[in-house]
C-alpha cells in the first residue's frame, strides 16, 4: 500500500522553498561605493515609493554637485528645472532643510537618468563620460533642460 503525501504538507514545503528563495528584493540597487542620504526625514510620498525611486531621492540629496551637471529630458524644463537635480530638490529653507520636489515621484525618465548616473558612477566613470551617456541615451525623449 502506497501512502499519499497530504496536500497541506506539500503546500508547507513549497511555501518554505519560495520564502527562502525570495529574501532579496530584486528592485534594490547596490551602490555601496557612492554617497546616499538617509531616508529618514524624507516626505511620506518618497517613503511609500518603489525602492528605486527612494534610492534616486537619496542619491540626489547626497550628490547635488553631480546631478546639477546632468540634464533631464522629460520636458521639465518648462517647469523651471535646470538639471536632473531639480526633479528631486527645490532648494533649502532658512534652516538649511531640504525642500523636496515631488516631480520625480511620477516621472520614470527622471528616475531612469538618476539610476544610470548612479550605475555609471559606481562603475568608475567620470562626469564627462556620464554626461555623454545620458545625452546619447535620453535626447530622443525631448530637449535638455540644461541651456
Amino acid at each position: 500500500m502506497v501512502r499519499k503525501f497530504p496536500a497541506f504538507g506539500l503546500a508547507i514545503i513549497l511555501t518554505l522553498i519560495v520564502s527562502a528563495c525570495g529574501t532579496a528584493d530584486p528592485e534594490v540597487i547596490e551602490h555601496s561605493n557612492i554617497a546616499m542620504a538617509p531616508l529618514e526625514g524624507m516626505p511620506a510620498e518618497v517613503l511609500a515609493a518603489p525602492v528605486t525611486v527612494q534610492q534616486s531621492y537619496q542619491y540626489a540629496v547626497a550628490n547635488p554637485e553631480t546631478l546639477k551637471e546632468i540634464p533631464c529630458y522629460c520636458g521639465c524644463g518648462s517647469m523651471g528645472h535646470t538639471s536632473n537635480y531639480d526633479c528631486y530638490v527645490q532648494g533649502e529653507d532658512a534652516q538649511g532643510e531640504v525642500l523636496y520636489d515631488r516631480h520625480a515621484l511620477g516621472c520614470s525618465i527622471c528616475v531612469d537618468i538618476t539610476l544610470d548616473v548612479m550605475r555609471l558612477q559606481a562603475e568608475g566613470k567620470d562626469l564627462p563620460e556620464i554626461r555623454t551617456y545620458i545625452d546619447d541615451t535620453y535626447a530622443r525623449y525631448g530637449p535638455s533642460n540644461i541651456p
